[in-house]
């Protein structure tokens, strides 16, 4: 019984997770999300370092672009923090679940947003110095593609699968919870920075980019704790699994339109 409560509770998670990150990338699909670079703000990049800064925060305010980082993160990052919530729900009695999950997102929040404030400010000042220019973007997948074969990459990667104990009294459980979602947080920023200034750096393919590079992030963290090495880290297995299930669907297929024929 206990066993079929925990698979339910973490089906619930799971439920409540992702239609908040469905909700997120509603937003910022049918509404303007204020996004450095996103579409409809061309008028930003104007040429003249100071001018366009200062019609860049006059069109985006820092007030609308911190509300379009926060739905960015919410769409991509959100998936991130299952395995995490799991844990922190799993070690905190079913009276303090609802505000350990808080008190967890609350530090992880908190790190992402800390990283906006320098990842938004670097993707600003790029696109005012090269307005309409391939050049930003280019230059970020190459920072990207760097980061993302390099050791220091994995040693962040592997930090992201750590799961301390956490204490289930008091204050000190608080603390746990927040930390524990903090220290979270900092090191999916370092392993995700790079990735994440691509969208804010494409202008109007923005939001396919930002999708790729979901997909990127989240296939990563199907992978367990490995040796810090340069080498190529991506959708390896989100691919393996998906040709799994893909065969797995075609050989149900074919043996339901064999059964009835079997049968005549």
């Amino acid at each position: 019984m206990a066993d079929q409560d925990g698979l339910v509770a973490r089906h619930g998670l799971v439920v409540a997770i992702g239609s908040a990150s469905a909700a997120a990338w509603a937003a910022l699909v049918v509404g303007d999300s204020g996004m450095i670079g996103a579409p409809g703000c061309s008028s930003t990049w104007l040429s003249g370092a100071p001018t366009s800064m200062t019609l860049a925060l006059a069109i985006d305010p820092p007030a609308r672009i911190a509300a379009g980082w926060l739905l960015m993160t919410v769409a991509m990052m959100a998936p991130l923090t299952i395995a995490p919530l799991v844990h922190v729900r799993w070690r905190s009695f079913a009276r303090r679940r609802g505000s350990s999950t808080l008190l967890f997102l609350a530090g992880y929040g908190f790190a992402w947003m800390v990283a906006g404030v320098a990842l938004e400010t670097v993707a600003l000042v790029v696109r005012v110095a090269a307005p309409d220019s391939a050049a930003p973007v280019a230059g970020g997948m190459l920072a990207a593609l760097g980061w993302q074969v390099s050791p220091a990459k994995q040693v962040c990667l592997n930090r992201c699968c750590r799961r301390p104990a956490l204490a289930a009294f008091g204050s000190v459980a608080i603390r746990d919870a927040v930390s524990f979602g903090l220290a979270q947080g900092v090191w999916c920023v370092g392993g995700c920075w790079a990735l994440m200034l691509i969208p804010l750096l494409a202008g109007p393919m923005q939001l396919p980019a930002m999708a790729v590079v979901a997909m990127l992030v989240f296939s990563e963290r199907l992978d367990g704790p490995a040796r810090p090495v340069w080498g190529w880290r991506g959708p390896r297995r989100l691919l393996r699994l998906f040709a799994t299930w893909t065969r797995a669907g075609a050989r149900r297929a074919a043996g339901q339109t064999a059964s009835p024929a079997s049968r005549t």
